[in-house]
């Protein structure tokens, strides 16, 4: 894997027909040069997809042994379980880590790229698969090899590690048919591409058995405060709900809680299912019905794709699809 020669300040200057000296005090202190100028020397870093360099000049062409690790969070387990399992690759093969997240922001996404890149990693792992043109062009020029997680089916920048979102849920929902519920809620936090993908799912599902969908979702993030808020609000707004399928296990681990803190018996009145199959869920009494992600594994095949991309071996499978695992549990 050879990496491409990026483009420096004189590209940038002979775009525009201006010093290099003048891009340069720009990216020392943007307010050094007029307002018109900013915005002309901001698009062309845009255009060229110009990307910092704290490495020596010499080094700029030379392996850095360190891949960049994009998370949308520190704090979820799930993300902490890709790390481990990233790490368990990276640490035998003698390469760094470095991480760094996002909070699911697009723009943040775009920055925290451009620093790793100035660092001259060696490759990259992202958990989105919905990127700035920014963050893809600073990517086609630094000429890094990718690996996109998370997700098996989306259309991705070139190799990506992950699960279906869509049919994993679309099979958990007519399983809980199956079981006999026919009012059945999605609850949705965060609104991110993934959770939106399962309310799919959840819905294709539901009309194919001739029931109508009903979903709870917002922005905000996951907890089980959350989950119990938007218990009490489809019991106000739907009475007759006798199962709520969560985008993850802290939504249902709420629901679940508060269920039982307000006389609600499970599985029998409302049977509640999670996503991720976290450890906790399986140690609750009902044990919580979830769909359990592969997320160490997940972690390992990325990595050892990325790196063999990074050392010129042959890719044969550039997308893998991994299996889940469905725990009935007790809540359904």
């Amino acid at each position: 894997m050879n990496k491409k020669r990026r483009p420096g300040l004189q590209e940038i200057a002979n775009l525009l027909g201006i010093s290099k000296m003048t891009v340069s005090r720009f990216l020392r202190d943007p307010n050094l040069v007029s307002e018109a100028l900013r915005l002309k020397i901001s698009s062309a870093i845009d255009k060229l997809g110009y990307i910092p360099n704290k490495a020596p000049d010499m080094l700029s062409n030379a392996k850095s042994y360190a891949i960049g690790v994009v998370l949308p969070s520190l704090t979820n387990q799930v993300f902490a379980d890709i790390l481990k399992g990233i790490e368990m690759v990276t640490d035998v093969k003698g390469y760094q880590t470095m991480i760094t997240h996002t909070g699911y922001s697009a723009d943040k996404e775009e920055l925290r790229v451009r620093s790793l890149l100035s660092y001259n990693i060696d490759g990259l792992i992202l958990t989105e698969r919905i990127h700035n043109p920014a963050t893809l062009k600073m990517i086609e020029i630094s000429g890094v090899p990718v690996v996109e997680i998370m997700d098996s089916v989306s259309p991705c920048i070139d190799m990506a590690v992950g699960f279906d979102n869509f049919t994993v849920t679309k099979n958990m929902i007519h399983h809980m048919i199956d079981k006999g519920r026919r009012n059945i809620v999605y609850f949705s936090a965060r609104q991110d591409q993934r959770s939106i993908i399962r309310q799919q799912g959840y819905e294709k599902a539901m009309q194919e058995a001739g029931l109508t969908p009903k979903t709870l979702a917002t922005k905000e993030a996951s907890s089980y405060e959350l989950g119990a808020r938007f218990l009490h609000q489809v019991l106000e707004e739907n009475p007759s709900v006798d199962g709520i399928f969560s985008t993850n296990d802290d939504l249902a681990i709420g629901v679940l809680l508060e269920c039982q803190r307000i006389g609600i018996e499970i599985p029998k009145q409302i049977a509640i299912v999670g996503f991720h199959g976290h450890k906790i869920g399986q140690y609750m009494n009902p044990k919580l019905a979830s769909i359990q992600t592969p997320r160490i594994e997940m972690g390992n095949i990325a990595a050892e794709l990325l790196l063999k991309r990074i050392n010129g071996e042959k890719i044969d499978q550039k997308v893998i699809d991994l299996p889940v695992a469905y725990l009935e549990g007790e809540s359904l």
